[in-house]
Order: structure tokens, then C-alpha cells, then sequence
């Protein structure tokens, strides 16, 4: 179960890297978004949390993505002791329950693009989680492929962004797999988010 948008993204940027990607690319917004002009401006802006995970990997059939979004299918193979998978039936019910909304394109052979939005101020949207905890685990999965994050935060018509690429950060810090590393890429990330 997941009790965190973290969670959700954690595992659904997994699925991508277990695709046999060479670049794996996740983007996290959130963001205030206009709804109606007509009344007074505060009560006329919402909080949306946005984000994709793009990758260049196996990709699934039109057939493939339906059954990957039905809680009570599983293709057997890639997680053969487990009877169900529920990383997109998660997604889909989450965003669904939180006034929010997905979108998943898949192309045989060229990869995968899921998209999913959910409502800030809904009352059923899980908590955002711990992000810089999140992109830690992200950028250390086992995998050569590019892990590439960007993250845009606007609040108050104020707007910041910044990009992680797995190969630039293991390039200045050494191996993601050395404490020292990973204690200098946890401070790094919690700066991002100015949560030091």
C-alpha cells in the first residue's frame, strides 16, 4: 500500500528502470493553477501536485497498459511470486478519488510515459511524502541507465526549479553506494528543498 505520493512515483519510476531503459526521466510540479477568473483571485487559485516519469524502455501494447491498470492482473513474468501488481492501479484510483487525473502512453519498443495530477487542497490526496528521500532512492537504483529529475515548486507567483542527472552527481560525489556519498547527496537534495 502506498501512503505517500513519494511512495507512488518511488514505485512507478522503478517499473521504468526495470524496463531496460538507457534514460529514465521523472518530473515533479507543484503548482497554483487559475480556475475561474470570475471571483476574487484567492479563492480562485488551487494547489496541483503534477508528475511524469518518462522512459525509452520496452514499452507495453495497448492491450499490456490495460491490463497493467487492473488491480487483478498480473503478466506473471517480471514479478513472478507476486500474484498482484499494484503500482498503476494505485495511481489510477488515487488520482481518480482526489479530483485529479492520468494518463499513460506506451509504444512496443520505444518506452512509456505515465502522467498522473492530483487536487492539493482535496481532502483524499495522499500527503506529498519525503522528496528528497524519494530522489535519493531513485537515483540509487541499480541501474546504468540516466536517471534525470526535474522539480518545479511556484508559489505565490514565485518559481523555482532545478535538474539532477544520476551521471553528473556520481561523477562529483564517487560511487552512490559509499556511506560518505550518500550522507553528501542526502544534504545536497534536503538543500534542493530548502529543508536544511
Amino acid at each position: 500500500m502506498h501512503f505517500t505520493l513519494a511512495d507512488l512515483i518511488t514505485d512507478i519510476t522503478q517499473n521504468a528502470v526495470e524496463a531496460e531503459s538507457d534514460t529514465v526521466e521523472l518530473q515533479i510540479c507543484e503548482c497554483s493553477l487559475k480556475k475561474d477568473t470570475s471571483i476574487d483571485d484567492a479563492a480562485s487559485r488551487s494547489r496541483e501536485f503534477r508528475f511524469l516519469v518518462k522512459d525509452n524502455g520496452k514499452g507495453m501494447t495497448k492491450e499490456e497498459v490495460n491490463r497493467a491498470i487492473d488491480p487483478f492482473v498480473t503478466d506473471g513474468i517480471k514479478h513472478p511470486n507476486r500474484k498482484v501488481g499494484l503500482g498503476l492501479p494505485f495511481l489510477v484510483q488515487m488520482a481518480e478519488q482526489s479530483n485529479g487525473g492520468w494518463d499513460i502512453k506506451s509504444e512496443k519498443g520505444k518506452g512509456t510515459v505515465v502522467k498522473a495530477w492530483f487536487d492539493s487542497e482535496n481532502v483524499d490526496t495522499p500527503p506529498v511524502g519525503d522528496l528528497p528521500g524519494m530522489f535519493r532512492t531513485i537515483l540509487t537504483f541499480n541501474t546504468q541507465a540516466e536517471i534525470i529529475i526535474r522539480r518545479l515548486k511556484e508559489k505565490d507567483g514565485d518559481k523555482e526549479e532545478y535538474e539532477l542527472r544520476k551521471s553528473e552527481l556520481t561523477e562529483a560525489l564517487g560511487s552512490l553506494e559509499e556511506a560518505g556519498s550518500l550522507v553528501l547527496l542526502d544534504q545536497y537534495l534536503r538543500s534542493l528543498e530548502n529543508e536544511e
